[in-house]
């Protein structure tokens, strides 16, 4: 997306990497025949690594972008996320993008997270440094002059995007990014708040305001039956709302809901937590319901201005048929510009 200049809005598919191999390759294909512009595998703590699911879904396509949204540069050196991105965008045929997050949770394995904002800025870096066979030295990665890749690449920098809900972070992603996630979230405030921060990021870089695009991506239930689809979205959000739902300064919550949260996901209660979610507080963290629900509430997001609505895991009461129900019924009904 480039200073100002009027883009066809995208819609992309985020899948969860917790499927039988083959599984990507067919609900891959089924995402490009339904209409989808970009498909994603999120890169989520103890499951697969998303670069298996990726490059089925390379080989069984022809057109939807494709990246990890995000590798995570904590638990992976941008070495190795630099090869499996080069890879990935020679099997698509120049379909790949670079999606990078700090990640969260990383506690569970033991992984601490010094200077996290750096470390992301810098794992950026790297990468687009190993992929041109360029030296790098910063605080927290080094590439010394003449070590270059032993495999050709096809591109050496392909479109990188940044998940972040911070301000600094936002502010590195208008200084370095193509675009920028905010994932967990379906609320449009939050677009023209990350709008604000991420130009300060464009400013520094000499970027034009509006050169970054912004991505938002929730889970997502869309179903005939919406009360069953809004059932199930409620278990599905409930342990993204008690990461995400503080950092979001556009909405109020109800006094201890938090806590009652956390407390029942910490009691497995995963049913409990999303009951005590209310109906406004759902419809800002995830897409649920019939499809003209779930369009509705995509359309108020591409209104307030985003490049693309990313409709994540699980998409309906089941992935493909969520995915099918998205295209026929979901996407025909929206205004991309």
């Amino acid at each position: 997306m480039s200073g100002g200049a009027s883009k066809r809005v995208e819609i992309g598919v985020g899948l969860q990497s917790d499927k039988a191999p083959g599984a990507y390759a067919e609900l891959g294909a089924a995402a490009e025949a339904a209409g989808f512009d970009v498909v994603s595998v999120f890169s989520d703590l103890l499951y697969q690594p998303p670069i298996a699911a990726l490059i089925e879904v390379a080989g069984a396509t022809d057109r939807v972008r494709l990246g990890a949204a995000c590798w995570n540069p904590f638990t992976m050196h941008p070495y190795e996320i630099a090869g499996q991105l080069a890879y990935l965008d020679a099997a698509s045929k120049g379909r790949a993008y670079l999606g990078l997050a700090r990640g969260t949770w990383l506690g569970a394995i033991g992984v601490a997270q010094p200077r996290p904002l750096t470390h992301l800025e810098e794992a950026a870096a790297f990468v687009y440094a190993l992929l041109a066979g360029a030296p790098y030295t910063g605080r927290e990665f080094a590439l010394e002059a003449g070590q270059s890749l032993c495999y050709p690449v096809l591109r050496d920098h392909p479109p990188l995007l940044i998940g972040t809900w911070g301000e600094r972070g936002a502010a590195i992603a208008g200084r370095i990014a193509d675009e920028l996630k905010i994932g967990g979230s379906a609320n449009p405030a939050m677009v023209h708040v990350m709008r604000e921060r991420i130009a300060v990021g464009e400013r520094e870089a000499g970027r034009p305001e509006g050169s970054v695009g912004i991505v938002v991506g929730a889970v997502t239930v869309v179903d005939r039956d919406g009360a069953a689809a809004r059932a199930l979205a409620r278990r599905e959000v409930a342990m993204y709302v008690d990461v995400v739902a503080p950092l979001d300064p556009t909405v109020e919550l109800p006094e201890g809901l938090i806590d009652l949260v956390r407390s029942r996901i910490a009691d497995g209660d995963d049913e409990g937590a999303g009951r005590a979610i209310p109906d406004d507080v759902l419809d800002l963290f995830c897409f649920s319901g019939t499809p003209d629900q779930v369009a509705a509430q995509a359309q108020g997001l591409i209104d307030a201005g985003v490049s693309r609505v990313e409709f994540g895991t699980p998409q309906g009461l089941s992935t493909a048929g969520g995915i099918r129900l998205i295209g026929e019924a979901v996407i025909p009904q929206l205004d991309r510009g």
